[in-house]
């Protein structure tokens, strides 16, 4: 197996919106081992293709990767298809380190998409699946967690981020 490197903000590709995934292929079923590798050793619960540099509609999920017996859920092509209820959780992310934050996500979702096989899926979640679901099917839009977060709170984090660039430059 590879671990993969982790791409982190601003990076452009975890900015843009990810392609879809024409066709389950070597090269796709090999991505995702590798992405599941990556999620494992960070440690972390979920990873999407463009946080490793992969701009395609891919996503890995494991949320008790502690356990002998592995959850691992992989989707190609995932999207959200109904909703409900409202829950706030505190939430962090590999591609923005050093910044954890209350996210408002909806508390049960269902989804759909595609296993490696290239069958239709869907999965119904609630609790923190479904809230990692919903944040790492966010990162295939080009979308972070930080901006469910208010306008200051954002702002603080770049400020934050910008002094620790330049004192590493410095």
């Amino acid at each position: 197996m590879t671990v993969l490197e982790i791409c982190t903000y601003p990076e452009k590709v975890l900015l843009q919106q990810s392609e879809p995934i024409a066709d389950i292929n070597e090269e796709i079923v090999k991505l995702a081992d590798h992405m599941a590798e990556t999620m494992y050793s960070a440690p972390g619960i979920g990873l999407a293709a463009n946080q490793v540099g992969v701009a395609k509609q891919l996503l890995v999920v494991d949320i008790a990767p502690r356990r002998p017996e592995s959850d691992l859920i992989v989707l190609a092509n995932p999207e959200i298809i109904a909703v409900e209820g409202e829950v706030t959780i505190e939430e962090g992310c590999l591609s923005v380190p050093d910044c954890q934050a209350e996210v408002k996500r909806h508390e049960k979702v269902k989804v759909r998409g595609l296993d490696l096989k290239g069958k239709e899926v869907e999965i119904e979640a609630e609790g923190l699946l479904a809230v990692v679901l919903q944040h790492e099917i966010d990162h295939l839009n080009g979308i972070l967690f930080i901006e469910h977060l208010s306008r200051l709170k954002r702002d603080l984090y770049k400020r934050k981020l910008r002094k620790k660039k330049a004192r590493q430059q410095g």
